[in-house]
């Protein structure tokens, strides 16, 4: 477990990396539209500013979902049942917690839900 609480670890650091530097990038386009007096709707240069705003904020929610799966992780290790699939119960594999360290289920019962 101390090897799965390692990896839970290292992606939520590299989680908060990528949501500081995706608030800052939101806040640099903000900042770039309020001294604009463009028509961002028409811009012949490239995409809006709104497009663009919201291509950031689409990560930002993105990033925050991963954020809370790792936290109900960490949750799991302290109830004793992270590495169990909570559709069947069955143990999920190692080589998919490495991969996947905040996986809920195995790869049979993900499989499942995808089809």
């Amino acid at each position: 477990m101390e090897e799965a609480r390692d990896l839970l670890e290292a992606q939520r650091r590299q989680a908060l990396q990528r949501l500081a530097s995706l608030t800052g990038d939101f806040h640099e386009v903000v900042a770039a539209s309020r001294d604009s007096n463009a028509d961002d709707e028409h811009d012949p240069e490239g995409a809006t500013i709104a497009f663009e705003r919201s291509q950031v904020t689409s990560l930002v929610q993105q990033v925050q979902t991963q954020l809370a799966e790792i936290e109900a992780a960490f949750d799991r290790l302290s109830a004793g049942t992270y590495g169990s699939c909570e559709h069947c119960a069955q143990p999920i594999t190692p080589a998919r917690l490495r991969a996947r360290p905040a996986a809920r289920t195995c790869v049979t019962c993900a499989q499942l839900r995808t089809t």
